[in-house]
């Protein structure tokens, strides 16, 4: 979103000994990987950043299966995978954020999501302060959601399971939907991507332009003119900006449908 203030501290280790070393040293810890989804208040962080962009990259792998750094980008593990005529994550190509993240949040789109090829996650487990194995079930995978986001485990890596495809149509598969999201979405302005989750049997973007909130604006923050779905930052947007245009916006469509959006990106500071 290209708003919020700064974190109070933040580490970028170069190796996962030392970011598990950073785990353990310090308190009041976020995990970030590549900020696509995040959104941090004006304010900014009052605790620990620590990055995985460094300490948790590289991509091996195994037969039909890709072993992924947590702070590896998703898109080129994507890409990876059609270079070596592996088919699966053609869906997920045009999402920006790292397989950490990805996975921390399940994250899904055109009908897919990454919790189909997850097999297994290498995490941290700050409570016992040890490296444990889960599997996929183990994750507790949801709409939008996996157990990371209640327990104290701290995603290392992930092993994706694909399946053999042509290079050629993996990659005329992600060039359509590259296609398609580019037309639909306003990609050339910062967003977190979709901002509120798909409520049961409805999409957001259509309750938010029903309810009148489509140009809707506070500030430098705008609801898309192209997709109703995405909060945008014209330029000079605050943190506060997009959050009091989110609280509008859900204001809006509760008293249109009676529906409570809730927002995708996590919100900090």
């Amino acid at each position: 979103m290209k708003v919020g203030g700064p974190a109070a501290e933040f580490y970028e280790p170069d190796y996962e000994s030392g970011f598990v070393d950073c785990l353990n040293s310090l308190q009041n810890v976020f995990i970030l990987g590549n900020g696509t989804n995040v959104i941090v208040r004006d304010g900014g962080y009052p605790g620990a950043v620590v990055s995985t962009l460094k300490a948790l990259t590289g991509i091996s792998i195994e037969g039909e299966k890709l072993v992924c750094g947590a702070g590896e980008s998703l898109a080129r593990v994507c890409r990876y995978a059609a270079e070596h005529n592996l088919a699966g994550l053609e869906e997920l190509s045009g999402i920006p954020g790292t397989v950490g993240g990805a996975v921390f949040m399940n994250a899904g789109a055109y009908d897919s999501e990454i919790a189909s090829v997850v097999v297994s996650v290498k995490a941290y487990d700050m409570h016992n302060e040890n490296i444990i194995m889960l599997t996929n079930a183990d994750c507790e995978f949801g709409y939008r959601t996996s157990t990371f986001k209640n327990k104290p485990l701290i995603i290392l890596s992930a092993v994706l399971l694909l399946k053999p495809g042509a290079r050629e149509e993996i990659e005329a598969k992600m060039a359509n939907y590259t296609r398609k999201r580019n037309e639909k979405q306003p990609v050339d302005m910062p967003s977190a991507g979709s901002f509120f989750k798909r409520p049961d049997g409805d999409f957001a973007g259509r309750l938010i332009e029903a309810a009148g909130m489509k140009g809707a604006r506070v500030g430098g923050a705008l609801v898309s003119e192209k997709h109703a779905g995405f909060i945008v930052n014209t330029g000079g947007a605050t943190a506060a900006d997009v959050i009091a245009l989110s609280e509008e916006i859900k204001q809006k469509v509760f008293e249109m449908s009676g529906i409570i959006l809730e927002e995708e990106p996590v919100i900090i500071g």
